[in-house]
């Protein structure tokens, strides 16, 4: 059998390879340990970086996801908040109508209603302009610009101005609909705009019929604060219906808001339960044991000190150890 020759120059090769090996283990031991994670660079796991990456972009992907839930869930809040000071409004404004059609008022006391209709329509108006982060609630995907002119039941429409002078209950809002997604492939339309809650536009050449047969909140402001005016309270006891029927409108698009508020819910607990798993899946993969770590840094810690002592008995032979 054949032997090789092993010289001096292999044997301190050979040792200051093992000695390197044995530092770049601890060295890795050293990163994993100051940085908690086991992977550190592509090298040190091929196959786990390529899981480790999936994931950090699926947390990324539901932290933007988390963040679109949190605000549909304020705009459907503030928009709930809008519809029920509207339905507050039109209460008030339905007492103030039954008050009116009493045959026993005088038309002192019809004045005194008339003062806070004008007031009512006013703050309606207010409402329908509802701005939350800057942006029109009720105007559809038309949000930088108001729905309703300002303009009060006293003032008076000037359809040959350019553009014209209309009332609110002349203009509709725009149907657009805002949708945020709300996980993968999960669009929620979350506005409600105002032609659903305020009711449908008259046009300014309106018949008469069709302004009678209306349920636009602006268009019963209107029409209330004129029979007022003129002491009309069969006119006003003919109102209360359609008062009623507009209430009824803006309860049931309260009532799809809070559903789309329950669903947005769910979808949020939803969404905080695949958080938890992805970071869990994510930490097995990335996340170093610490103890494993420990234990095996002081194991090559031992291992490069007796490579050390090794190493050390190698070298120190010298020439006139040999010609002793």
């Amino acid at each position: 059998m054949m032997s090789f020759r092993v010289t001096q120059s292999m044997m301190n090769t050979q040792l200051l390879r093992n000695i390197s090996n044995n530092m770049g283990r601890m060295n890795n031991l050293q990163n994993q340990l100051s940085t908690g994670m086991k992977i550190n660079k592509p090298s040190d796991d091929p196959v786990g970086i390529t899981f480790a990456l999936r994931y950090r972009s699926e947390l990324d992907a539901n932290d933007q996801y988390t963040e679109n839930v949190s605000s549909a869930m304020s705009m459907l809040e503030y928009t709930d908040t809008s519809i029920g000071q509207a339905g507050e409004i039109m209460q008030r404004f339905r007492e103030l109508m039954v008050k009116g059609a009493n045959g026993t008022y005088e038309q002192t006391s019809m004045d005194a209603i008339k003062v806070e209709v004008s007031q009512l329509y006013n703050q309606m108006v207010e409402i329908g302009n509802s701005q939350f982060n800057g942006k029109q609630v009720f105007n559809g995907e038309l949000t930088g610009d108001k729905p309703y002119p300002t303009m009060g039941v006293e003032g008076t429409p000037n359809p040959g101005a350019n553009p014209p002078l209309l009332k609110a209950f002349q203009v509709a809002s725009d149907n657009g609909s805002i949708k945020y997604e709300l996980s993968a492939g999960m669009k929620l339309g979350i506005n409600i705009t105002g032609n659903e809650v305020f009711g449908d536009a008259l046009s300014p050449t309106a018949t008469q019929a069709e302004i009678d047969a209306s349920t636009n909140v602006f268009a019963l402001l209107q029409r209330a604060h004129d029979m007022l005016a003129a002491g009309d309270q069969k006119g006003i006891s003919s109102l209360i219906g359609q008062v009623d029927t507009r209430m009824n409108t803006m309860l049931t698009k309260r009532a799809e808001v809070g559903a789309k508020v329950n669903r947005v819910d769910i979808v949020q607990n939803r969404l905080e339960d695949i958080g938890i798993n992805l970071q869990t899946v994510q930490a097995k993969t990335e996340d170093a044991n610490m103890s494993e770590v420990i234990t095996n840094m002081k194991t090559e810690e031992n291992v490069y000190q007796a490579s050390l002592s090794v190493g050390a008995q190698l070298i120190r032979p010298s020439l006139v150890d040999f010609l002793r």
